[in-house]
């Protein structure tokens, strides 16, 4: 189909990471591997390097797209302002234009009680998730503005059913949540659709944490009522490509949780 073709999309978040059996182990690789598949050039960013380079020599070799790999980290103590627009301005420098925002990229401290929370820690999750998309959504408000674009925010099953040990993370997952409603509402005028998304995927890391920790694993992680996790590109990448098509620019302000990648609930 390849309707992405010609278009750019950044993606936040989007290092190389992959499963055991070789498929996509990250949500955010998984989502750059959809859009490539659709031919849409990349911004992909992050803070390890390496793992983006590494995305974007398999997605040019094996799509013919171009990637933009740009290392951005918005933290406490950066002028993340400055470090968003720079990630901006080069986007457009080098595509000249943006169709898509999906801010992927979080970090948090997962497993500590709100009682032994740090303001560190707390700071984490705040700055990566919520202040990040914050700072792109209105970097790049002017750009989906020409182009009547979409942006794809996320969310979790943290913030709406209250999981244990995952204070920072959760806030700063209902956070985006209402930033991303209010979005809607304001930039529906624009031509600019926002939603969000809140997934349950077999990554890398909850492969890795299942093999180190089996017992925690056992007691923590339940699977969906579907029977499977999502697929990082096959399901939830393929959501993210749907949400970006013109056939759902009237699906705006919703929140679609996957439950295994199959169930959508607004």
């Amino acid at each position: 189909m390849e309707f992405l073709t010609g278009k750019t999309a950044i993606i936040t978040g989007a290092g190389r990471a992959v499963l055991s059996d070789g498929r996509c182990g990250s949500i955010g690789y998984g989502i750059a591997t959809a859009y490539a598949k659709e031919g849409a050039n990349l911004v992909i960013t992050g803070r390890n390097v390496t793992k983006l380079e590494d995305a974007k020599e398999e997605l040019e070799r094996l799509y013919g797209i171009k990637v933009l790999v740009l290392r951005a980290d918005v933290n406490a103590g950066a002028d993340n302002e400055a470090v968003v627009k720079s990630v901006v301005d080069e986007t457009v420098k080098t595509f000249g234009r943006i169709d898509v925002l999906i801010n992927n990229a979080q970090a948090s401290a997962s497993g500590v009680p709100l009682a032994e929370h740090t303001i560190d820690q707390f700071d984490l999750a705040l700055y990566s998730g919520l202040y990040a998309t914050f700072c792109y959504m209105k970097a790049c408000h002017q750009y989906l503005k020409e182009t009547k674009g979409s942006v794809i925010n996320f969310a979790s099953g943290a913030g709406l059913f209250g999981n244990y040990g995952q204070c920072s993370y959760a806030a700063a997952k209902e956070g985006i949540r209402g930033l991303t409603r209010v979005a809607a509402t304001e930039w529906a005028p624009d031509g600019i659709n926002v939603n969000i998304i809140c997934p349950l995927a077999w990554t890398a890391q909850l492969e890795q944490f299942q093999k180190a920790y089996p017992e925690a694993y056992k007691e923590n992680v339940h699977i969906p009522p579907v029977g499977h996790f999502g697929d990082s590109e096959l399901e939830i990448g393929r959501v993210c490509v749907l949400l970006a098509s013109p056939d759902f620019k009237y699906m705006t302000g919703e929140t679609i949780t996957l439950e295994g990648g199959l169930g959508l609930r607004p």
